[in-house]
């Protein structure tokens, strides 16, 4: 391992904030998304928090903990599935069944009808899906209450059905002699079931970071324009990339007239973008990727589309992490990689290819400090719950929201990556 990926996956080192060495049950007793979040990310009142962890989970050891997953996981059997996204910790992800983005771990939840429990060890939208997606009989269980999504609370449903309803009065709701509607609402995975099923209710779509420009070809075919949130950046960098001009996508700012716009502005726009984003992503630098440059000539840079344009422009590839960790399986041996995108990710594509020089382009970005509180802790907790009969902190959304997300959802999962 090279010294660049040392100085990353040491246990202190300026790649992370050293609150994160604090046991997330402790930053779940604090207000805010914890270490490492925007001091601009401010939390929801009613954003879901956290029960008190029982004494025995939090003081136990780690390799006491691991035993007792491994051991709850063996006596359950195929009667819980275990779901770990990109972004979690090491810890937590080799005990996950599986491993995936937000697009693959939903698909992974439909191929497991016959589980009683899919524990997803993610943030709250990603359980959410999944519940929408399983068989009402199945629970759907969030390790950590307070594993929520700075992003997905940037939109909520108040002022998105108050930007629509700006929007149908200004364009109307009647389709053009084409057959197209005025406007169609896409939604980054990243947001609450509520937003999936207005986007339902309205012929829209849901996106991943990996079928993004499937999903707004799609939305196109069958609009003339698109409502994008609640991440900016991935519905710029996506309509730049389709050849649609930045001229045409004005910013919609949430409680302000027509968004800060101009009637004229939305008239002429192709796509509305949201005010929202990634907290870890929008930290990437165009300076970060010349510094990257500049010391290891040849270097490959590859971000992810929640980066800002500047940034993915600047890049040598911009795609979703499963992109990133192909990109990285690929390259040959001895190849140099600079990556623009969650540190766990990175740490742990550069533990698994020693031979390559893997590093974060952000010296100093944190691990998403919500999927950090999905710890072995509460993975114990809610499994050894599990075998003695008990289902705790369920994921539950009512049917009606349900009905209408999975709509959205399904055209989503029809969607398939380029």
């Amino acid at each position: 391992m090279t010294s660049v990926q040392l100085q990353l996956s040491r246990p202190g080192a300026d790649s992370c904030d050293t609150g994160l060495t604090t046991a997330p049950w402790d930053i779940d007793l604090a207000p805010g998304y914890g270490p490492g979040a925007s001091a601009d990310d401010v939390i929801p009142a009613a954003a879901p928090r956290q029960g008190e962890l029982p004494a025995e989970y939090k003081q136990a050891p780690d390799a006491e903990l691991h035993e007792r997953i491994r051991a709850a996981k063996a006596t359950l059997g195929d009667r819980v599935v275990v779901l770990g996204h990109f972004y979690q910790r090491d810890e937590i992800v080799e005990h996950a069944d599986y491993v995936g983005d937000s697009f693959q771990l939903a698909n992974a939840a439909l191929e497991h009808p016959h589980a009683e429990a899919i524990v997803f060890c993610g943030v709250h939208f990603m359980a959410e899906t999944a519940d929408i997606l399983s068989r009402p009989e199945q629970s759907v269980i969030l390790p950590n209450l307070a594993a929520g999504c700075s992003m997905a609370d940037m939109a909520n449903e108040d002022d998105v059905e108050a930007c629509w309803d700006a929007l149908t009065e200004l364009y109307g709701t009647e389709p053009d002699a084409e057959g197209k509607l005025p406007v169609i609402p896409v939604t980054y995975m990243n947001c609450s079931a509520a937003l999936k099923a207005f986007v339902g209710r309205h012929g829209g779509i849901v996106c991943t970071s990996s079928n993004a420009a499937t999903v707004l070809e799609r939305a196109f075919e069958a609009g003339q324009r698109v409502l994008f949130f609640p991440d900016q950046h991935l519905g710029r960098n996506t309509a730049v990339a389709m050849g649609i001009s930045q001229d045409l996508m004005p910013l919609w700012r949430p409680r302000k007239p027509n968004g800060g716009n101009t009637e004229a502005e939305l008239m002429d726009a192709k796509v509305i973008l949201w005010n929202g984003f990634c907290s870890v992503h929008k930290r990437f630098s165009v300076a970060q990727i010349e510094q990257a440059r500049a010391q290891y000539p040849g270097v490959q840079v590859v971000v992810h589309p929640e980066c800002p344009l500047p940034v993915v422009q600047a890049a040598d590839v911009a795609g979703s992490t499963d992109v990133i960790r192909r990109m990285v399986e690929a390259a040959e041996p001895g190849a140099t990689i600079a990556i623009g995108t969650e540190i766990n990710l990175v740490n742990r594509l550069a533990a698994q290819h020693p031979d390559k020089t893997i590093f974060c382009l952000d010296p100093v970005v944190c691990p998403c400090s919500t999927m950090y509180r999905i710890h072995p802790g509460y993975l114990a907790w809610v499994l050894e719950e599990l075998v003695a009969g008990n289902v705790v902190n369920r994921i539950s959304v009512d049917e009606e929201t349900s009905a209408d997300a999975k709509v959205a959802l399904e055209r989503m999962l029809a969607a398939l990556p380029r």
